[in-house]
């Protein structure tokens, strides 16, 4: 009797192979360029004159890496893996903080009113907690319970949308995807290219932003956005073999940083062309971003500041909104250029860094724990 109850505690535990240390670097590298972008457009007039233009292209990046760790990580397990089990540990690991992130939406909600948000202040509560309780589910919200005027999916915390397609990704990996042979797979991802590609140099707006909002439109940019990555990084894992890179690490933020810090291309005469640098960007820098990262050791200072970056990526992407929100209310109260406010832009950047790291170890790592003693063991 006892040794079955040892045994029914033993938790589920996938962790034997080695784990890609620089892929977790690279996603806090782009965590951290993904709040410079934000904070950038807060004084942007448009699109064409933001800092760090193409910061929004960290979101594709996300969803290459994510489908990259999943099939290094599972592919192979399912002979031993449950759906429920799948589904459990992937809840397991992002909703904790998806329902943090609301919850700091809401607290934050009524400090943002302002004169490019005039009407927060006239939201009645309820509805902000309700709104709040929602999000925490990550099902969308239709444009009828917008608060703001953007017409967010999940107007507290805005990048709780993209979090909603890599449920969907992950949804479609474990029911159907995973049972792919590398040329179904190959198929797919082809076709997936295709319409990203398409998408890009099509689209009125001359760029790949979009999909938070629940409606057609909005739709097809975010199944677009999330498809071709997502799957693109399963394939990657299936067929490429790592090499051995040196200073890997260097050499993938560095691209990263380019690519995502890349001015506007084309103006206002050619937005096709602009589309055409993130559909490339998409399609064939960020592979060669993930095999980097995959082909390389990293020991010693750098080994650490993976491990912290990486540590805090995802805390910072799923948290840092609310301050952005709060911070671009006040620059629109006084029309303040970033020239003369950049000390505060970077104390917000400390702050939500700060936030991050915060909410993930007294929080989101002892949650986590405990959900995983509750439900990740047999």
């Amino acid at each position: 009797m006892m040794n079955m109850q040892v045994a029914k505690a033993t938790p589920v535990t996938l962790s034997t192979k080695p784990h890609y240390a620089i892929l977790d670097g690279l996603r806090g590298v782009a965590a951290l360029l993904v709040v410079a972008f934000h904070l950038c457009e807060a004084h942007a007039t448009s699109h064409l004159d933001q800092l760090i233009n193409h910061g929004y292209l960290a979101v594709d990046f996300f969803f290459m890496l994510s489908g990259y760790v999943i099939s290094y990580a599972y592919d192979d397990r399912w002979n031993r893996l449950t759906l429920k089990e799948f589904f459990t540990i992937r809840l397991v690991r992002l909703q904790p903080l998806v329902v943090l992130g609301m919850i700091i939406g809401a607290a934050c909600f009524y400090f943002q009113d302002s004169v490019l948000w005039p009407h927060i202040s006239e939201v009645p509560i309820w509805k902000t907690l309700l709104v709040m309780a929602i999000g925490a589910t990550l099902l969308p919200l239709p444009l009828s319970m917008d608060l703001r005027g953007w017409q967010e999916m999940h107007p507290l915390n805005g990048p709780g949308w993209s979090l909603f397609y890599e449920y969907i990704a992950n949804l479609l990996y474990a029911l159907w995807v995973r049972k792919f042979s590398n040329r179904a797979l190959t198929a797919l991802v082809v076709l997936a290219g295709a319409v990203l590609l398409h998408y890009a140099v099509t689209n009125p707006a001359g760029d790949m932003i979009g999909g938070w909002s629940l409606n057609v439109e909005q739709l097809r940019v975010g199944f677009t956005r999330v498809t071709y990555p997502f799957f693109a990084g399963l394939l990657l894992a299936r067929v490429s073999k790592p090499g051995r890179i040196k200073h890997a690490f260097w050499w993938g933020s560095l691209l990263l940083t380019v690519v995502l810090a890349f001015p506007r291309v084309g103006g206002t005469e050619q937005l096709w062309l602009n589309g055409l640098y993130d559909g490339a960007s998409i399609l064939l820098v960020f592979p060669v971003v993930v095999w980097l990262g995959a082909s390389g050791q990293v020991s010693g200072r750098g080994a650490q500041l993976c491990r912290f970056v990486g540590a805090i990526s995802y805390p910072i992407y799923i948290t840092h909104y609310p301050l952005i929100y709060t911070y671009t209310a006040w620059v629109s109260n006084g029309h303040r250029p970033l020239a003369q406010v950049w000390p505060v832009a970077l104390l917000t950047f400390g702050a939500i860094v700060l936030l991050a790291y915060v909410s993930l170890k007294l929080y989101d790592e002892p949650v986590r724990r405990w959900l995983k003693s509750r439900l990740l063991a047999r």
